[in-house]
């Protein structure tokens, strides 16, 4: 009889939680790394600039030539716009909130999709209820999660599309409402964005930018990251980071028990958190190459959605009340 599939089941809440507070305890200087990296918003400026002037430049090439482009170069620049995205939902990049709110709104410029107040929300979401299948956004349905299975064509399907995955998953998050004023905003933003650069460049620059996005979130050296994160390789390990290369690419992206520990150090510090604490990170699972943790998903039929840790669902009041007592006012005032 075939044994239905499931995520891996445990008691209590994410080990974060606890990791943070226990480090801190032996590593107080860590919190001389807290707060905002300013030169991050020379850094979206510039590469939003990048991106637009490259577009510019290809409105009159094939699509093959875009496509390629959009691969080799496009990805990686867009990319690098979703990690300051990132950056901006935990108000690392400049000092106030309407600031980084701002920034976001300034990285979407050429990503084509609204993603920055969407991803702000929800991604606070996902830090709170880690693991939690009610709801956590980067956990998939039983739906998805079924329909994927552990077929390498599916999954192959699945990773070349994740944009469509993400944007969907908020649908299953318990509480949360997607649509407020910073949302619909975004929304209306990059509808008048992408009309402009159709009209005034071209259709070709909007399939550059378009492209550039789909391969970023997608099939493709950088969806290692994907998987990468919390996909469960070692028993009892919920969080995994990356090391290699790449990290130069995606602002340190990589980091990302680092991440989970201290969200409210911006990018430019996570490898001081590593080499402040070494104990509580050189003794984990960790990743060289998101290549090579792309291809053993795709083709690992041990590994597919269901290999993720789920936690017992907490009440959104009750997990509020929980992490304000475990967490310092600096990090309330980054969840809140």
């Amino acid at each position: 009889m075939k044994t239905e599939r499931d995520f891996i089941h445990t008691d209590g809440p994410n080990y974060h939680i606890s990791r943070r507070r226990e480090i801190i305890a032996k590593h107080p200087e860590i919190r001389d790394l807290y707060g905002p990296y300013t030169p991050s918003a020379l850094y979206i400026v510039l590469i939003v600039a990048f991106q637009l002037a490259l577009s510019y430049f290809l409105k009159d090439q094939a699509w093959w030539v875009i496509a390629l482009v959009a691969y080799a170069v496009g990805a990686f620049a867009n990319h690098s716009l979703y990690v300051m995205i990132h950056e901006c939902t935990h108000n690392v990049v400049l000092k106030t909130a309407l600031g980084n709110k701002i920034m976001g709104l300034v990285c979407d410029i050429p990503l084509v999709l609204p993603s920055a107040m969407g991803f702000r929300k929800y991604h606070m979401i996902h830090h709170k209820h880690l693991g939690e299948y009610s709801y956590d956004p980067d956990i998939v349905s039983h739906t998805e999660a079924r329909l994927v299975g552990n077929s390498a064509i599916k999954k192959t399907l699945w990773i070349t599309f994740f944009s469509l995955s993400q944007a969907l998953r908020p649908l299953k998050v318990q509480f949360y409402k997607p649509l407020n004023f910073w949302t619909i905003t975004n929304t209306i933003l990059n509808i008048a964005i992408n009309v402009a650069v159709f009209i005034y460049i071209g259709p070709m620059a909007l399939l550059y930018l378009t492209l550039s996005t789909l391969f970023a979130l997608g099939l493709h050296p950088l969806g290692g990251r994907w998987i990468q994160e919390h996909f469960i390789t070692k028993e009892g390990q919920e969080t995994y980071s990356y090391y290699g290369p790449l990290n130069k690419l995606a602002f340190n992206m990589g980091y990302h028990n680092e991440h989970h520990d201290f969200m409210n150090v911006a990018w430019i510090n996570q490898p001081k958190v590593k080499k402040m604490a070494p104990e509580y990170y050189d003794t984990l699972v960790s990743y060289n190459s998101w290549t090579a943790v792309l291809i053993n998903f795709l083709f690992n039929p041990k590994i597919d959605s269901y290999t993720r840790m789920v936690h017992p669902d907490r009440h959104p009041k009750a997990a509020v009340d929980n992490e304000k007592n475990l967490y310092s006012k600096e990090v309330i005032e980054t969840f809140f």
